[in-house]
């Protein structure tokens, strides 16, 4: 058998039947979904990893959009997801309008952004699109764990509040209003921070030309590419789909 020429299969992922359990505003871009389901306390992820949800599109149907799990409570059966409200496209709409009761289709979880213990220090960095991933790992990371996190939002009115174990600085970089999309704030911040002693790890996601650029940096500066976990989350003008960085 010709394993080189075989296609590459996508492991299987388990489908999940959830109920909207409730809805509410995080920041006024940010609205959460609590779900549940009677065999959810079957799920296991590491943080920083997603689900596949299936949201109803307006011409009828569904589309496939990963969403990061924000936090789970398998005592209590309650699993929440973020969602940026940006436009009208079909997952924040369903967001907006989710209430208690309503069911979503998943599949899950998946995904590679998580972390790596063997890492002397660590370093995240992501838009506001990142926020759920970047603060549910650092929430979740062992006591003294010494962590970077570099956070681009729109202004204040989008910080969030994180308790940690670890050893971790958030920084939040503000737009001041400008729109989120291809730019060198993040890049600008990475290149004037000073690496700590010892082997770092960096989680790097966002849209995808700037975690590119990040990525591109890093390697500049001596980083080798398996200390770099890198995921375009998004692109201008594309709804659904994300990158995988490994260029």
């Amino acid at each position: 058998m010709d394993t080189a020429s075989s296609p590459v299969r996508r492991p299987t992922l388990r489908e999940w039947k959830f109920s909207v359990v409730e809805a509410f505003d995080v920041t006024p871009r940010m609205r959460r979904v609590a779900l549940s389901a009677d065999d959810i306390d079957e799920l296991e992820y590491r943080p920083g990893q997603a689900l596949v949800m299936q949201m109803p599109l307006p011409e009828g149907g569904t589309g496939r959009r990963d969403y990061t799990i924000r936090s789970f409570d398998k005592a209590a059966k309650r699993l929440e997801v973020d969602f940026v409200l940006h436009g009208d496209s079909p997952a924040p709409t369903w967001a907006r309008n989710a209430t208690a009761g309503d069911e979503i289709v998943t599949r899950g979880p998946r995904g590679r952004t998580v972390f790596n213990p063997s890492a002397d220090w660590h370093l995240l960095c992501g838009d506001e699109t990142c926020i759920p991933a970047i603060l549910h790992i650092v929430e979740n990371m062992p006591a003294g764990t010494r962590a970077f996190a570099f956070i681009e939002v729109s202004g204040a009115e989008d910080e969030q509040k994180l308790t940690t174990r670890a050893d971790a600085k958030i920084e939040w970089i503000h737009r001041d209003g400008a729109h989120a999309g291809p730019s060198s704030i993040m890049l600008d911040r990475i290149a004037s921070f000073a690496f700590p002693a010892g082997d770092g790890f960096a989680y790097l996601i966002g849209e995808t030309s700037n975690v590119r650029a990040q990525r591109h940096h890093l390697t500049a500066r001596g980083f080798t590419r398996d200390r770099i976990s890198s995921e375009g989350y998004w692109r201008p003008g594309r709804i659904g789909g994300h990158d995988h960085i490994e260029d």
